[in-house]
């Protein structure tokens, strides 16, 4: 019979929040066969100077000091500009891991950006378990894939080059600026890894409904074959609300690990998508953009991001890729309203095909 222990811990991880869990939990040494989204215990070792804080299921972010006991999950990691790590083979107490993000998913570090320094080294503790001595997993709590989408409202799909091009930023002021308009937005956001800051963000700035792949049970989106059936799970939870228009974030890029291009190959995604908005950093990135997805048969509707910081890369960007740009900081309600022509264009070519 499995040996069961009970312990208390002194932080909980936002990633493990699907299953709503207390700082007392019961726990087995060791499974042998390691998932994606275990429930683990483990004690904090070292610190970091770059990346030593912990999101907690509120929100908010506490600092993780040597000793403390954390819960988090176990998951992988693909950051272009933060850290690369995978679930390992097997997990026994007194294992050594590693702090992958910053919402508590926890892996086996394999290297991180230059910018910043060592992942917090984690020893294992335990497995969150149930009474039967089952290990918990965030997937045991979530939303079911759909292989079909159906009826939805409006969406408006963020996508860019990478992690900090711009995506939340323009997410998040596309809700505002909806909302101001007198329109109900939900939000959600697809791909990337498990953390609470950008659907929190999301409804900071008016979304009256969130969703993401953590609630359907993903402690992060690397490696899965398919994201569509996923993404149709989280568009039509937010469809529940009756919003008339969803604004959807593609977390990473549209090359890389988290599957993001898989959303491209859907067809029944990219028809309810009223307009695509895609964020860079450069001209390269914008141009790479809009020419990787045109070779999908797929059109970019408005460029934003960091490339269009500065009036001259946003006019470079009209005159040379003939593609309309517009700043999410400096012109939010230029940005919307391009969003807005785009999407009532697409209402009014679905409406003629209906008729």
């Amino acid at each position: 019979m499995t040996e069961i222990n009970v312990i208390d811990v002194d932080k909980i991880g936002s990633a493990t929040s699907p299953l709503g869990l207390t700082k007392t939990v019961a726990l087995v040494a060791s499974t042998p066969s390691p998932n994606a989204g275990d429930v683990v215990v483990v004690r904090a070792l070292t610190d970091s100077a770059t990346y030593n804080m912990l999101e907690l299921p509120t929100g908010r972010l506490a600092k993780i000091n040597p000793g403390d006991l954390l819960l988090g999950v176990l998951g992988r990691r693909r950051a272009l500009k933060g850290f690369v790590g995978d679930v390992p083979h097997s997990v026994t107490s007194g294992d050594r891991l590693h702090l992958l993000n910053m919402g508590g998913v926890i892996g086996k570090c394999t290297g991180h950006h230059s910018s910043l320094s060592d992942a917090i080294e984690l020893e294992v503790i335990g497995l969150a378990c149930d009474e039967d001595g089952n290990v918990l997993n965030i997937g045991d709590a979530c939303l079911t894939p759909r292989a079909r989408l159906g009826e939805t409202a409006p969406i408006v799909m963020i996508a860019g080059t990478c992690m900090n091009s711009g995506k939340t930023v323009a997410a998040t002021e596309l809700i505002k600026q909806a909302t101001r308009a007198g329109m109900k937005v939900a939000a959600g956001k697809l791909s990337g890894v498990a953390c609470l800051r950008d659907t929190l963000n999301m409804a900071d700035h008016g979304a009256i409904a969130t969703a993401s792949f953590l609630d359907c049970g993903l402690p992060s989106t690397v490696d899965v074959e398919d994201l569509a059936p996923t993404a149709k799970a989280i568009i039509a939870k937010l469809n529940e609300v009756s919003p008339d228009l969803i604004v959807i974030e593609l977390g990473d890029g549209i090359l890389g690990g988290y599957s993001v291009d898989t959303i491209f190959a859907d067809f029944e995604l990219l028809e309810a998508t009223g307009a695509i908005v895609f964020c860079a950093s450069d001209y390269v990135g914008a141009w790479g953009g809009i020419e990787l997805l045109r070779r999908r048969g797929v059109e970019v509707d408005v460029i934003s991001g960091s490339v269009t910081d500065s009036r001259m890369g946003e006019d470079y960007i009209k005159e040379q890729f003939q593609v309309p740009a517009a700043n999410a900081r400096r012109e939010g309600a230029a940005l919307f309203e391009l969003v807005m022509e785009s999407v009532s264009a697409v209402m009014k070519e679905d409406a003629i095909v209906a008729a």
